[in-house]
């Protein structure tokens, strides 16, 4: 009983440790001295501006440029606005541009040395269409500016510090593409720190740095309060197709540090991203960790160098570790050399056969394996389909959904420990039904693999019992072998194996593998244990919020294991202890379906509703379109405006169909596009939009081979080959833009286009009031124009 009380001793206060470090500080408020960080204060600007939706080229983005442009003044900054032409071309959509006519806005609070490269404080003040943005980005804004307030009342910096607030970012980077590409005051740039957001709480974290980060991250540790840093995040990062500005600012060779929050994710990209659910700790905590680094970087006559990229991350306590990444192959043998004396003399004390050591390790993979099988049931299980929109479903009850999976890979954990103590081969089931399970569901290829490769690796580990020396032993020697693994293949990832193996190790060292009993080891246990889970679990809720995958929370059950296993692996025949998992587990499954049966849709997380009027002017006909993935009541209703009725339909080829009806056609005045020759064999295509379009997008169809070299005045190279479209995505063009493309000789070319007026069209029926429970989304309530045009040379 003794072990049982150690081990639930050490799960709450590991949950308690893992939940402290996640909690934001209390908010200063805007009586707070003047040299610090006010939330109070930053939020009043999030409120002035950042109130309604205010997209690129809106109305209510040169609303909020102005305002900002009264705050820079009003803060000494002298700020200009630096209007140009952002232009991309992702590697990974070669076929399409992405452009709009932008108007960054720059001020700077002049240094003594005004030679010396500057530090730019950047955000984005742009939103998506239908969101306020009130987190994403008006909390990086409104940072930025309390930021420089607070350096200024220090006096005159060493260096510049630039406040760079970009436009359209939403729409592709656009302003800082603009910034640093084709602004020359670019190259006066020496260290950028860039604040953004997905979500509108929770902790903020440094998760990005420029390649050679030794000086950047010594700067971090040394200056920052309470930081939140992990080389983990950075080397996922580099992996994944994600973007914010600091991608092109590290493009133009800047260094930097990039800074955002992920908490409630709902809000993100949504009308509910209002000031009054941004989370004004979140907000402290942005400006407690970029402050003392800006101002560190503003008084010193030098910045960071390049030097080697290093380890880092925050342990329990908020102590920050950094090292060299050559560094982790000491702490791997070092913990090689301590678990190789424990096993050897556990042994003397305890004889057990080498062979329990593989039943171990194998009980620890089967661990790992059954969590990611019963995870990814449990995600198939809440019925919420894979992709954004169909995501907001969970996000809606969030904590009760992580509530759920916590209980589960626990549950799973204790149930594989306890097992080995047994030594039956019935657990192997656990993973083998929930693989067959999640069939259920449609055909499930990865449920199925994991099922059934944890049920072999059970079948196999287990069958006879095993001893807790033996198990533990076997369970760390795996951690091992895979941290060695993740040394070689990802160093600046590997600490989280490493970090809580050698924690594990040092508690196995100390109590000789757990052979030694007592209250002082089950003491020790408990607290080491507590420590490990508690690093164990951040990591689980940083991965819980990064991405919509249940399986990476394995690698948290895998951490846990080091230090839980010899508290979970009961004595053989212990009832008690052994039931804990299997109540745990079905705990999981009964809040997970309570996830499934539950409408968390309400006033504060309103259902996601899309429709648009949209009228193909070539054809003269009118649908009204819903594009979410479900069809909520309110949506069908407007669909089924005098009874028409609903049915499938493509938009384009190639798109996925979408549910529409049949509408009165319209007639609105079309996009206005010109095909004229230049000199040589260039042709010119000027394109207008529709009177009230934000944006327009364009396919470009030829049935010869060619090019688009340039856009907007801007070069680029799209080519144009028959049967392979190329598109082009304008925002922010009220006046036009030019087109330049060099056909091989004659030629005709199709030019398909959609314009999006963001208003139901006033000569409709007006939609009906929407119920509390349900908000317009991205581009709902508007118009789309859709048609094209035929030019022959």
């Amino acid at each position: 009983m003794g072990r049982l009380l150690a081990l639930v001793v050490a799960l709450i206060a590991g949950a308690v440790i893992a939940w402290t470090g996640e909690r934001t500080p209390s908010p200063a408020p805007a009586s707070a001295p003047a040299a610090s960080f006010s939330a109070g204060r930053a939020m009043t600007d999030i409120t002035a501006f950042a109130s309604v939706p205010h997209p690129i080229g809106s109305t209510a983005n040169r609303a909020a440029r102005d305002y900002l442009l009264a705050r820079m003044t009003a803060l000494g900054l002298q700020p200009k606005v630096h209007p140009g032409v952002g232009l991309q071309q992702p590697a990974r959509a070669p076929g399409r541009i992405t452009g709009a006519f932008v108007d960054n806005l720059v001020g700077v609070l002049p240094g003594r040395d005004r030679s010396l490269p500057a530090v730019a404080l950047m955000a984005h003040y742009d939103s998506v269409p239908a969101s306020p943005g009130s987190a994403d980005d008006a909390a990086g804004v409104a940072t930025a500016l309390e930021v420089v307030r607070a350096i200024e009342t220090r006096g005159v910096p060493d260096r510049d510090v630039v406040v760079l607030l970009t436009d359209g970012e939403e729409a592709g980077l656009l302003g800082a593409n603009a910034f640093f590409r084709r602004d020359p005051m670019a190259k006066s740039i020496g260290f950028v720190l860039n604040m953004e957001a997905r979500g509108a709480a929770g902790r903020v974290q440094m998760f990005q740095t420029t390649e050679q980060n030794g000086g950047a991250i010594a700067l971090l540790t040394r200056t920052a309060s309470r930081p939140s840093a992990s080389s983990l995040t950075s080397f996922v990062y580099k992996h994944m197709p994600n973007d914010t500005d600091f991608t092109e600012s590290m493009k133009a060779g800047v260094p930097g540090l990039n800074y955002a929050f992920i908490g409630h994710q709902f809000d993100y990209h949504s009308p509910s991203s209002i000031p009054a659910t941004m989370d004004p700790g979140t907000l402290q905590d942005m400006g407690d960790q970029v402050l003392p680094t800006a101002m560190a970087l503003a008084f010193s006559p030098r910045l960071p160098e390049r030097a080697p990229d290093v380890v880092y991350s925050q342990i329990p306590g908020g102590i920050t570790l950094a090292y060299p990444t050559v560094f982790g192959w000491l702490i791997l043998a070092v913990s090689a050399g301590l678990l190789a004396w424990s096993i050897v003399r556990a042994r003397r004390l305890e004889a057990f056969p080498w062979l329990q050591l593989a039943r171990g390790a194998g009980a620890a993979l089967f661990a790992v394996l059954t969590a990611g099988a019963v995870m990814h049931f449990a995600r198939r299980a809440t019925g919420a389909d894979f992709g954004f929109l169909e995501q907001r479903f969970l996000l809606a009850q969030a904590a009760r959904w992580e509530t759920a999976l916590l209980l589960l890979g626990v549950g799973v954990l204790l149930f594989a420990a306890a097992e080995l103590a047994r030594g039956r081969r019935l657990g192997a089931l656990l993973p083998l039904a929930a693989g067959v399970a999640s069939c259920a569901f449609g055909f499930d290829r990865v449920g199925l693999i994991l099922g059934f490769a944890a049920a072999v690796v059970g079948a196999l580990a287990y069958g006879r019992p095993t001893s807790r020396p033996a198990g533990w032993a076997g369970v760390l020697l795996l951690g091992l072998v895979l941290a060695i693994a993740a040394q070689v293949a990802a160093p600046a990832a590997a600490f989280i194996l490493a970090w809580p193996l050698a924690l594990a190790i040092v508690a196995a060292f100390a109590t000789t593998l757990a052979v030694r009993r007592g209250p002082a080891a089950l003491v020790l246990l408990a607290v080491l244990g507590a420590v490990g889970l508690g690093f164990a679990g951040s990591f689980a809720h940083a991965s819980y919020l990064s991405l919509d995958l249940p399986e990476l929370l394995m690698l948290s059950v895998l951490a846990a294991a080091f230090s839980a296993w010899p508290l979970a692996q009961t004595e053989e025949g212990a009832p008690p202890a052994r039931l804990l998992g299997p109540v745990l587990i079905l705990a999981g499954l009964a809040v997970t379906v309570a996830v499934r049966v539950s409408h968390p849709y309400d006033a504060r997380h309103p259902q996601a509703t899309e429709v648009v009027y949209r009228l193909n002017q070539n054809l003269q006909r009118a649908w009204r379109v819903s594009t979410t993935p479900d069809l909520p009541a309110w949506s069908q209703a407007v669909l089924q405006t005098d009874g028409a009725r609903i049915e499938k339909i493509r938009t384009a080829p190639g798109r996925s169909p979408v549910d529409a009806a049949p509408a009165p056609y319209i007639a609105l005045p079309q996009p206005e596009m010109t095909l004229t020759k230049a000199a040589g064999d260039e042709l010119r295509l000027h394109v207008t939009p529709p009177p009230g379009a934000r944006t327009i997008s364009l396919e470009f169809s030829s049935n010869t081979l060619g090019a688009i070299d340039s856009v907007a005045g801007v070069k680029a190279y799209l080519p144009l080959r028959p049967g392979a479209p190329a598109s082009i995505h304008w925002a922010a063009a009220p006046e036009g833009f030019d087109v330049t493309l060099h056909p091989a000789g004659p030629g005709k070319l199709t030019v398909r286009y959609d314009a999006v007026i963001e208003q139901w069209p006033a000569a409709a029926p007006p939609l009906p009031k929407r119920p509390a429970d349900v908000m317009p989304f991205d581009i709902s309530d508007s118009t789309v124009l859709a048609g094209d045009r035929q030019f022959s040379w």
